[in-house]
């Protein structure tokens, strides 16, 4: 099986346009039960860290349940981070299929988040690296990994972010 170009835009376009809308249900539905979702950091040396196990990283969700639980504390506002709202515009280019095979495709674009809060807007890129099980009915997300090219953040990020 394998997924069209058009097709895997039209998926990445609609996680982005969930995550503006804050359709947290929806965006969640699109993560397998046992997602991960990984932020690495940036180690004093310029390089990435590489094992969330042993090394920090911004962002690290072993299972789509560390998802439901991050978006159960924006819901109840039990987070700080985002009291008030945050208002988002994500935009998404360099879209590649890297590579697909036995239901799998490998996804890799380029990403910018516009964020506004408290009247100010920040800005933030990056390139996200996604493994999708295409056998479904729809594509599913089984890893996500979120390389963030912006370097002074004034602000918690947040799985919104990005």
């Amino acid at each position: 099986m394998t997924i069209s170009y058009e097709n895997v835009c039209a998926f990445l376009y609609r996680e982005a346009r969930l995550l503006d809308d804050r359709d947290w249900d929806a965006w969640l539905e699109m993560y397998d039960e046992n997602a991960t979702f990984w932020m690495p950091a940036w180690n004093d040396d310029g390089e990435l860290t590489e094992d969330p196990q042993s090394e920090i990283s911004l962002i690290y969700y072993a299972r789509r349940a560390g998802l439901e639980d991050r978006v159960f504390r924006i819901r109840t506002e039990r987070s700080s981070a985002t009291i008030p709202d945050t208002r988002t515009s994500h935009n998404i280019s360099n879209v590649e299929i890297v590579e697909q095979g036995n239901g799998i495709a490998k996804l890799r674009f380029n990403w910018h988040t516009m964020s506004v809060r408290y009247n100010h807007t920040d800005h933030f890129c990056g390139t996200s690296f996604y493994t999708v099980d295409i056998t479904g009915a729809s594509p599913i997300i089984k890893e996500k990994k979120v390389v963030l090219k912006t370097d002074y953040i004034r602000h918690v990020i947040d799985v919104y972010h990005v």
